[in-house]
């Protein structure tokens, strides 16, 4: 079953739900903020199609790994590496290549940044665009789900 989960604007928490076409409002543990939701049958049957949360249809893949946690063993690791000559980068390396290999895939809003865990169609979702993100994020257009370029 696929689970969703969303960025509390409120707050910034997460809010966990599974999909629920009887459900139409999601809210934050926190602070108690209700967000609006629509599930259809696609997210019943753990596909995803339209984001329940903003309704658009652009999602990108990428590994599931807190970024701010990579962020912080790569300045570990740059800070280190004046001591080992480098070895710690490379250390690095390899453990982020494990990590590669072993994490699952998540699938990602580009306009509300929610998250999609086990979906049935990843094989259909593309990968990161920077240009595709930037014009959704700056100035709100909307793809439809077709891809920046054939």
């Amino acid at each position: 079953m696929m689970s969703v989960q969303i960025t509390c604007p409120n707050c910034a928490s997460s809010v966990e739900v599974h999909p629920d076409q009887n459900a139409h409002k999601a809210q934050c543990d926190v602070c108690n903020h209700s967000m609006d939701v629509t599930f259809n049958l696609d997210h019943v049957q753990s596909i995803l199609k339209k984001c329940p949360v903003c309704t658009r249809q652009d999602f990108y893949k990428q590994k599931d790994f807190n970024r701010k946690i990579g962020v912080g063993l790569f300045v570990i690791a740059a800070i280190l590496s004046i001591w080992t000559y480098g070895l710690s980068l490379v250390a690095l390396y390899l453990v982020d290549l494990f990590l590669f290999k072993r994490l699952p895939v998540v699938a990602i809003c580009y306009k509300c940044r929610t998250n999609f865990r086990n979906v049935a169609n990843f094989s259909e979702i593309r990968d990161y665009d920077h240009e595709m993100n930037d014009r959704i994020v700056y100035s709100d257009h909307d793809f439809k789900g077709k891809p920046l370029s054939p």
